[in-house]
């Protein structure tokens, strides 16, 4: 009992935390660049990877896509510059889908090392900031939606799982996971679509529903990529700084790499209309 109570609290406070830091844009950068060290840090011990370049090329990425447009005042540049950087984080999130059906491991050679870190854990952060900003100056609902839908699909995955699961869905690397907690963590988050298109009025129900399927899907593989690297370091969880939950990216892992797929859904959203 002394254990929920510890992980609720924890939990909460994330989630105020979270909440509060996206009433104000330069809040929501803070936050997310704090966040993003620490994740870094967390997925830099699960890769054994030591030194300060990934953290320096973090930070130049992170601030140069969070502050581009506020500072510059203009778009010159930075379409291109996000298009490119976006293509490599597709490119490279695609062939970490590779590996995580693959039965050998990840590779962990130090050119690849760097990549992950940019490519999956790093642009994770920068195109998060980039959805609350989709609208070209800042507007949180996007993001506020997609994290709710992280969070139901999460919530009654593990629920559904639990009390009627029997497939599992990859016991190689996540045992407790089934594929009828995959497909009631989808089904409620459809649900839960739309209620957030009436209530977020920033998108119709059709692409939030679509957003919804996309959340749960490469949620659910970004889930399953962070358990296969925990399985190669003989790790229980990324770390210890959320009590009762373990590390923040076993929190946020979803997210991050569910992240460019969301952003390059609106981002042909916005071609097509």
């Amino acid at each position: 009992m002394k254990e929920l109570a510890i992980r609720a609290l924890s939990g909460a406070l994330f989630v105020a935390l979270l909440l509060t830091s996206l009433l104000s844009q330069h809040a929501t950068i803070a936050l997310f660049f704090v966040f993003g060290l620490i994740c870094l840090a967390e997925f830099n011990k699960l890769l054994k990877l030591k030194g300060i370049i990934s953290y320096i090329i973090f930070i130049v990425l992170y601030l140069a896509f969070a502050y581009w447009q506020l500072i510059l005042d203009a778009n010159q540049g930075f379409y291109e510059a996000s298009q490119i950087f976006h293509v490599l984080t597709i490119f490279v999130l695609l062939f970490l889908i590779k590996d995580l059906f693959s039965e050998k491991t990840i590779p962990l050679l130090i050119t690849k090392r760097y990549i992950n870190t940019t490519f999956y854990l790093s642009s994770g952060f920068i195109f998060i900031i980039l959805i609350a900003n989709y609208f070209e100056e800042f507007n949180p609902s996007i993001l506020l939606g997609a994290f709710i839908l992280v969070w139901v699909n999460d919530s009654f995955a593990y629920l559904v799982g639990k009390n009627f699961g029997k497939q599992k869905l990859f016991p190689s690397i996540s045992p407790k996971k089934t594929v009828e907690g995959f497909l009631g963590g989808l089904l409620f988050a459809t649900i839960s679509s739309y209620f957030i298109a009436k209530y977020t009025e920033v998108l119709n129900f059709t692409s939030w529903l679509i957003l919804a399927i996309i959340v749960s899907v490469f949620g659910t593989i970004g889930d399953l990529i962070e358990s296969k690297y925990k399985r190669q370091a003989g790790a229980k969880d990324s770390g210890s700084i959320m009590p009762g939950h373990g590390g923040l990216l076993d929190r946020l892992d979803s997210i991050i790499f569910a992240a460019p797929f969301i952003y390059l859904f609106l981002r042909l959203l916005k071609y097509v209309s």
